[in-house]
């Protein structure tokens, strides 16, 4: 079921990159409008964009702007009756290299699509692309052990993983800026009313993911194996991330934002859960087996703000929604290896990305 509002189209700022055009293309598949507000900077966008429009044709309007000019906010706030805030900065390598225009994109922009739908389109929800982030290290070396190849929490409490009720202990510029869009979006709840939902998103992968050393890991450490190039783990390769599949995490954001009037004002961990968590170590083992030979890497120090483990408790978007992860770690990456070997034709994976 839809929200009802007519043909406008559901807006998704940033709708161009990965989880954006994964969004818009489930969207507009099912017979909703979308319109993609993007700045086109990052790699692979284009490409996105033009997949998007061979597939979906009028159904999917794109507009190249960016979420720090408030004016071109409105302009696109004013007629959408959703609004899925995707568009960001990223990579915490570049918020140490830039904390200010971290801060800008990912802190003002997001103050810019909160003050456009509250003076413009107060009844439009919001649905926020936070991260798992905001919660820092959120272990020392005391609450952890080593079993084999990777990390394990010493707390029986988060066996089933990280719960909305962790303290944020934001760490890095990254951190701060989307901690700090992060608590703007769910206080925009409470004191002003918006129909809004905090999605703190671990780590998405799948088809059309560029994946850089910086963002998107998994798609890095596949398509580097498929091109025999030689990975950098930065620590020891212990510690441990939870995966979710693409498609699984479109149909959480779809799912929140059809029930908005049983989400709006919460906060939410969206990942693969313990079922589908994976050292760095463990994750290069799995690539081995599936692109049929060893994988070079080495070591490097740690980076900062870098979580030694986490996981996340998907209990209460389960429970609020009815959505559960479906998609195994093996065969979304098998689904991924389809799409890179697919797109990268021609000699040894050519290391061009379409701009």
């Amino acid at each position: 079921m839809t929200i009802a509002d007519g043909d406008k189209p559901i807006l998704i700022t940033g709708g161009c990159g990965f989880l954006g055009c994964n969004l818009a293309d489930r969207l507009a598949s099912r017979g909703d409008r979308v319109l993609i507000l993007d700045n086109f900077a990052r790699a692979g966008i284009r490409e996105n964009a033009q997949w998007l429009k061979s597939r979906h044709r009028d159904e999917i309007a794109i507009a190249i702007g960016d979420v720090r000019d408030p004016i071109i906010v409105i302009d696109a706030v004013r007629g959408a009756r959703a609004v899925l805030h995707l568009a960001a900065q990223v990579a915490v390598t570049t918020s140490l290299e830039d904390p200010c225009d971290d801060f800008e994109t990912n802190a003002r922009g997001t103050v810019n699509v909160l003050e456009a739908v509250r003076r413009h389109n107060p009844s439009a929800p919001v649905i926020f692309a936070s991260t798992n982030k905001v919660y820092g290290r959120l272990v020392d070396d005391t609450q952890i052990r080593r079993v084999d190849r990777r990390y394990v929490p010493t707390h029986q409490a988060l066996a089933r993983g990280v719960t909305e009720s962790a303290p944020l202990d934001f760490y890095s510029p990254y951190g701060c800026s989307k901690g700090t869009a992060d608590q703007y979006v769910h206080d925009y709840a409470r004191v002003f009313g918006l129909r809004t939902v905090t999605m703190r998103m671990s780590c998405i992968y799948g088809p059309r993911q560029f994946g850089t050393e910086d963002q998107g890991w998994i798609a890095h450490f596949l398509l580097s194996a498929l091109r025999g190039d030689r990975l950098t783990i930065y620590g020891d390769g212990c510690q441990v991330r939870d995966a979710l599949y693409v498609a699984d995490a479109t149909a959480a954001w779809i799912a929140a934002l059809d029930q908005i009037d049983r989400t709006h004002g919460r906060v939410f961990n969206l990942g693969g859960g313990p079922a589908n968590s994976v050292s760095l170590l463990e994750l290069i083992e799995l690539l081995a087996r599936l692109v049929g030979h060893e994988i070079s890497f080495g070591f490097d120090d740690w980076r900062p703000g870098d979580q030694p483990w986490y996981v996340s408790d998907v209990g209460a978007l389960s429970a609020a929604i009815g959505w559960r992860p479906t998609t195994s770690l093996p065969d979304g990456l098998a689904s991924l290896q389809h799409w890179l070997q697919g797109r990268f034709t021609g000699a040894v994976m050519s290391r061009e990305v379409v701009a």
